[in-house]
């Protein structure tokens, strides 16, 4: 009996039964793993992407979950607000609202030379869109009586990367917006926090995996020595947005082999 009552504590503690959680690009790639490993906990889900996230949705209904899936521009403040006012219609709340759309910059020429207006692309999405996201759900949390908030950041948002200046100076900016809306929000009981990867294996960095020089280059700096799975940023988002992690916010928690020791 009492294996079976630290099971259930500990399914309580890590569980999602009962909540609503919103992921945005949600529709490959990282967000959609993290949809899946949401739903698998028990959580209904809203996903989101600038492209339709049906197939995702597809892949979650048969996990047994309930799914509403979105077409959403989060650069748009229309859009953003139109997107969080359809999940409450549908949901009655948003209780977890994880912030995974970014982008990166097209073809990383030297800052001096680079277009502005790919500047002002990645700030778009990646600092102005988890931006309106917070300040909408945020909303919605206040007037609920709480909330919990993750944000997509990363390693650049730490170090300088030639070449990646926009990237780098967005993700900086999620790191501090996460801490300001922590400090601001935690009144309300809405907790706001931040994962940071490093390198992950996905389709944004298959170009860097296939070339076998640069590849040796950035593992080296990586003391566990390659990048990471998808699946090995989940325990990190489970953990952030579970109760287990309740009194933790304002805090990026560090997802990247060692890179940054």
């Amino acid at each position: 009996m009492k294996k079976q009552k630290d099971t259930q504590e500990l399914s309580e503690l890590f569980g999602f039964e009962g909540k609503t959680a919103l992921v945005t690009g949600s529709a490959k790639g990282l967000g959609r793993e993290i949809a899946k490993a949401l739903a698998r906990q028990g959580a209904s889900l809203v996903l989101a992407d600038i492209i339709s996230p049906e197939e995702t949705a597809l892949e979650i209904s048969r996990i047994g979950s309930s799914v509403m899936a979105i077409k959403a521009d989060i650069s748009r403040e229309t859009s953003v607000n139109g997107l969080i006012k359809k999940a409450i219609a549908r949901h009655n709340r948003v209780d977890l609202l994880v912030n995974n759309a970014g982008i990166s910059q097209l073809n990383f020429e030297p800052t001096e030379d680079a277009p502005t207006k790919e500047w002002d692309r990645v700030m778009q999405v990646n600092l102005r869109g988890t931006y309106l996201c917070c300040k909408y759900c945020g909303k919605h949390m206040i007037e609920k009586g709480g909330g919990n908030i993750i944000n997509i950041a990363s390693t650049a948002g730490f170090t300088g990367i030639p070449r990646a200046s926009a990237y780098c100076a967005s993700k900086a900016g999620v790191i501090a917006l996460t801490k300001s809306l922590a400090v601001e929000w935690a009144k309300f009981k809405i907790r706001v926090n931040a994962v940071a990867p490093h390198y992950m294996e996905t389709e944004l960095t298959e170009g860097l995996r296939n070339s076998a020089k640069v590849y040796e280059g950035i593992i080296k700096q990586i003391p566990l020595g390659r990048f990471a799975r998808l699946e090995e940023l989940i325990g990190s988002i489970l953990f952030l947005g579970s109760p287990a992690s309740s009194y933790i916010t304002g805090t990026v928690l560090v997802v990247d082999g060692g890179f940054l020791a």
